[in-house]
């Protein structure tokens, strides 16, 4: 994020100076609107990484398998040594990946729009 927000146009910024924006308005409509893309791919990241943390889950979710988060159920149904039932396994890979996936398309919009979005002046 530091790198995203150190790359904004120091033209930018100074131009909203002259017209005499203070630097409150700076930060919301210009900093912000330019940064939101940024800030949309770090999102969806941290909650991947959030989501996919195995050991994190297993720590908090108790012993009882309905009261499990997700990756760990998942790991709960899978790690049966014989378990052959790959229809079940498959499926619950597929709802605990899903989450990620439509946060994604969610925001998606945010990670094409271009760097330049809301420098226009007026």
């Amino acid at each position: 994020m530091r790198n995203f927000i150190s790359q904004i146009p120091n033209e930018l910024i100074e131009s909203a100076r002259v017209d005499g924006a203070n630097e409150l308005t700076i930060f919301y409509k210009i900093v912000l609107p330019l940064v939101r893309p940024a800030m949309a791919a770090l999102g969806v990241l941290i909650f991947s990484f959030v989501w996919n943390d195995f050991f994190w889950s297993l720590i908090l979710s108790p012993i009882s398998p309905s009261g499990m988060l997700a990756p760990a159920g998942l790991a709960t149904i899978i790690k049966g040594r014989f378990y052959n039932e790959y229809n079940v396994m498959a499926v619950g890979s597929i709802l605990v990946a899903l989450p990620p996936v439509v946060l994604f398309f969610l925001l998606q919009k945010q990670f094409i729009s271009g760097l330049t979005m809301g420098a226009t002046k007026g």
